[in-house]
């Protein structure tokens, strides 16, 4: 059929449609017009008039209910906005003219493309990467007894620094792989490729080591391709890389926290676990001996903890941060963990926002009241989503009241409501929507958030020189973000 053939038999139907009557087709000489109505659109198959309608029918049904899938309204925009979506679950109802045997849970699927075999081979790259993490840290410890060894023999230890300098001599540069003391907890990635070789500096402390690069090289010399994997949970998106300030120091501290939390829907905290790190870098030589004045206003009964090559009694006595051997240096250019934090509890008071999902069962499905109440006053939080996961093959939820935007994902058969701030002058708000399913199709509810505010309130207040004790400009970036926050 040519493209101006079927324009023409569309624009004809809507003569041909009888109103205020009954019956679902119309035909004319040559073709059958088989439709129902869907509020103020109209779904339309044509088919040839030897076609068996009752299969026509069941087909248009079909059609029909795929549509709620995409689209949140029945309305053109709605329908133009997911055009090339609905396009493709079309074109696994009908092939070439005839109709395929599938329901709306095999459409679903077939859209999705989702593969096993992808599951398996990322599963085998996360291993592979596993162990090459576990290589790096064997390495470095025969490095670093070594280097022990030698210091016993009273030989000179080659290219060994408190925090990893390396030491040149005759032309060639040895580095002392310093084992990675306070993990960072970040996010899975293939390993980015290897640097162009030369004179190098040796790993800083918090940083990843060079044998993971050199392995996966290797890897990749076998044939291997290197993807990068990023299987976590959907609450991950909040770990994403946020742009460092404008207005970046010589000196800049990192100020990174955190949260994992577990509540019932009933109620209760099962358990809560926040980690904080200060992370130093700095830029410009000159500022390497410096001190870091801690101020510590947490009254939840965190659990510190400095680097070994800090100053722990200073730390202890006086709140400052600052290496054991003051005559060295930090690292230039290189984030260093200078001291990090722990909070683990199940004391209801301490969860930062809580969430309240009521589902009630009523005629024609449930009805889902879910309100939120921001509990910590002085913490500012951007970006929240609440996550609702909803019954397949439902359709759209129907809202009520809310207070925010929302989103409805039909592949993820889920619910995001979506609010950009909550603080103390919006600490509280409700989401009322209906639709059908049964009250523990709506759990576990999914939570995440960014904040420039930290939960445990340590910030860094001064930063002055070893020598003199003079102060040093500075710059602070706090990120407090959700690893895991669910009501189960």
């Amino acid at each position: 059929m040519t493209r101006t053939r079927i324009e023409g038999l569309l624009a004809a139907f809507p003569k041909l449609m009888n109103t205020g009557k009954q019956h679902t087709f119309v035909e004319t000489e040559s073709v059958r017009y088989v439709y129902q109505p869907m509020e103020k659109l109209y779904m339309v198959l044509i088919t040839t008039k030897n076609s068996n309608i009752l299969e026509d029918l069941e087909t248009l049904r079909l059609f029909s209910r795929v549509i709620p899938e995409y689209c949140r309204a029945l309305e053109e925009n709605e329908i133009s906005e997911h055009c090339f979506d609905l396009i493709f679950a079309f074109d696994e109802i009908v092939a070439l003219g005839y109709r395929e045997n599938v329901n709306l849970a095999q459409i679903r699927t077939f859209t999705e493309m989702d593969s096993h075999e992808e599951k398996v081979f990322r599963a085998v790259r996360e291993t592979q990467e596993r162990e090459a993490k576990a290589e790096m840290r064997r390495k470095a410890k025969e490095l670093q007894q070594a280097r022990r060894d030698a210091e016993r023999q009273g030989k000179k230890a080659p290219g060994f620094g408190g925090f990893g300098s390396s030491t040149v001599s005759g032309g060639s540069t040895t580095s002392m792989i310093t084992e990675t003391i306070i993990d960072t907890d970040k996010p899975k990635v293939a390993p980015a490729p290897a640097r162009p070789s030369g004179p190098s500096k040796a790993l800083k402390l918090g940083a990843k080591g060079k044998e993971v690069d050199n392995f996966v090289d290797k890897l990749k010399s076998e044939g291997e391709n290197i993807i990068s994997s990023n299987m976590g949970k959907r609450t991950s998106e909040a770990t994403k890389v946020h742009a460092p300030p404008i207005n970046m120091e010589s000196v800049h501290m990192k100020i990174e926290e955190k949260i994992t939390l577990t509540c019932g829907r009933d109620g209760g905290l099962q358990n809560m676990e926040l980690h904080g790190m200060i992370m130093l870098r700095i830029s410009d030589d000159k500022f390497g001996r410096i001190r870091l004045h801690v101020e510590n206003e947490d009254k939840k009964g965190v659990q510190l903890q400095t680097h070994p090559n800090v100053d722990k009694k200073l730390f202890t006595a006086e709140s400052l941060i600052g290496l054991k051997n003051p005559e060295k240096s930090f690292p230039v250019n290189s984030d260093v963990g200078v001291l990090k934090w722990r909070l683990q509890t199940t004391e209801e008071s301490f969860i930062p926002l809580t969430i309240n999902c009521w589902p009630s069962e009523s005629g024609n499905g449930c009805d889902v009241n879910i309100e939120y109440e921001l509990q910590e006053d002085n913490l500012e939080l951007n970006d929240v989503i609440i996550t609702i996961p909803l019954p397949s093959g439902v359709g759209a939820p129907v809202i009520g009241e809310i207070d925010g935007e929302y989103r409805h994902d039909s592949r993820r058969n889920t619910l995001e409501w979506c609010l950009p701030v909550i603080d103390a002058k919006n600490k509280s708000g409700s989401l009322e929507f209906s639709i059908a399913g049964q009250p523990n199709d709506f759990f576990p509810v999914q939570v995440s958030f960014i904040s420039k505010k930290n939960y445990c309130n340590i910030q860094v207040t001064k930063v002055t020189q070893v020598d003199g004790n003079s102060p040093v400009r500075f710059s602070t970036e706090t990120t407090f973000l959700v690893d895991k926050y669910e009501i189960l």
